[in-house]
């Protein structure tokens, strides 16, 4: 099969406290803005980049639009001005998402997240339930588990090596300690311990596809299965053996013709 030819666009994003980077990959054939286009949310880590060439495979091979944005504080986009508040996983639907949807113009939208960018991604679709056309979860956590916070654990010892924040400073320049700490602090900090996804999930309208590795190291399938438990409409779980916290980069194949098949069927439900 053809896959489409792919361009790019980059952009910068005002907010109230800072700019946002985002990305756009855009088909050049298939009609890609009659296509509610897909949204990345990045995890605890990432950005962008760190996407590597997920992104444009996804664009090509869905023939529609994929955006990828990085969280303030995150990648290039201007350093956060303190610490994540315990709703943050929430917030992020009004807040660097709102600005990102307002300054892109997103009619109509397909919220993809990754690990804590998937809980994001169901903020979104909970926030905006007659914008939101699908929403695909990879590796998400619905509410803190002792595996999540043993393997936070073990990354903080290994980061406790220079080499390892350089290596993430490459990405986020010098935010890396903030982005380490953030990462961390939050998810060890009593006050986020009862924190869960139930409320938001509840409230998602649209079809549902959730990716869960099942030797992730961060997170059991006790997550994928509440997640698809609580969402109200139609839910597609698919939960890979042999595969940890990343399976768009593991099983990056597997992954890409799961979401084909599945944005298909949403395609034709509308």
């Amino acid at each position: 099969m053809q896959m489409s030819e792919v361009s790019t666009q980059e952009h910068w994003i005002e907010t109230g406290t800072g700019q946002l980077y985002a990305k756009q990959w855009r088909p050049l054939d298939h009609h890609p803005d009659k296509l509610a286009p897909i949204v990345l949310f990045h995890d605890s880590l990432g950005c962008v980049a760190l996407w590597r060439d997920f992104p444009e495979r996804l664009a090509r091979t869905l023939g529609r639009r994929v955006i990828a944005y990085d969280r303030l504080g995150f990648g290039r986009s201007s350093p956060h001005p303190g610490a994540l508040t315990p709703s943050f996983i929430h917030d992020e639907a009004s807040h660097g998402f709102g600005a990102v949807r307002e300054a892109l113009r997103l009619h109509e939208f397909v919220a993809f997240g990754h690990s804590v960018g998937g809980g994001m991604a169901v903020g979104c679709a909970a926030t905006y339930p007659d914008r939101c056309r699908g929403l695909i979860t990879e590796s998400a956590q619905a509410f803190v588990e002792d595996r999540t916070l043993t393997g936070i654990a073990a990354a903080k010892e290994a980061f406790a090596q220079p080499e390892q924040l350089e290596r993430l400073g490459k990405h986020h320049g010098d935010k890396a300690a903030w982005v380490l700490g953030a990462w961390i602090d939050t998810w060890q900090s009593p006050s986020f311990a009862n924190w869960n996804l139930d409320e938001d999930l509840r409230q998602v309208r649209c079809p549902l596809l959730v990716v869960h590795g099942e030797d992730d190291e961060y997170g059991s399938t006790l997550h994928p299965r509440r997640i698809a438990r609580l969402v109200p409409g139609e839910a597609t779980t698919l939960i890979l053996p042999d595969c940890g916290h990343v399976p768009h980069r593991q099983f990056a194949d597997l992954c890409l013709d799961a979401v084909k098949r599945w944005i298909a069927i949403c395609d034709r439900i509308r």
